[in-house]
């Protein structure tokens, strides 16, 4: 067990920027205008849904015959795509779950933890110790509970061109991080 503050930042940066929780205020103020939101409830199902992938994402994938470095390069493409639709206002991943039951579906899953989230996960756990990705998640789901007891607040306080700019801000820094992520895990095919 290694604690490094460099890799739960980092760690806490990517998350903070794919989980995007103030670039979703909009969602959950509409989800909230038809059904009652548990914040608790959808803080600790993403968690869970995290943690378990986390940890048994890498069987899954062994299942299918794929390493981690593989999925590094194939999550570096999803962290791309969402790192475009953040800087350029377009919508490639659609949110079509059920209505009912908001608290998990659409919020908990797969807004929160969904195949961004797992991507990076996995992604990160090929760079990175496994206890510094999860305290940056934790950090990550404290986050998450604050700007949904806030939404209302939050978004008073910064408007919608705040978020606006916040959504593009972090859109950026997720493109860079998605271009670092495929160099970094496209060499090692290289190199053998």
């Amino acid at each position: 067990m290694h604690f490094d503050l460099l890799e739960i930042t980092s760690a806490f940066v990517v998350l903070f920027a794919i989980i995007d929780a103030l670039g979703s205020i909009p969602i959950v103020l509409s989800i909230k205008q038809k059904q009652r939101i548990n914040p608790l409830t959808v803080v600790g199902a993403s968690f869970g849904v995290m943690l378990g992938f986390l940890y048994a994402g890498d069987i899954v994938l062994s299942m299918f015959g794929v390493d981690i470095k593989s999925f590094a390069v194939a999550g570096s493409f999803v962290l791309f795509f969402m790192a475009m639709e953040m800087t350029l206002g377009i919508e490639i991943f659609k949110m079509d779950g059920p209505e009912k039951a908001a608290s998990i579906v659409p919020l908990a899953f797969p807004l929160i933890a969904g195949p961004g989230s797992f991507t990076s996960l996995l992604s990160l756990r090929a760079e990175y110790q496994t206890i510094n990705i999860i305290i940056a998640l934790l950090l990550n789901m404290v986050f998450v509970y604050l700007v949904l007891v806030l939404t209302d607040k939050i978004e008073k306080f910064i408007g919608k061109g705040g978020i606006y700019i916040l959504r593009k801000f972090f859109g950026i820094i997720l493109l860079a991080i998605a271009v670092k992520l495929f160099a970094t895990n496209i060499a090692t095919f290289f190199n053998h």
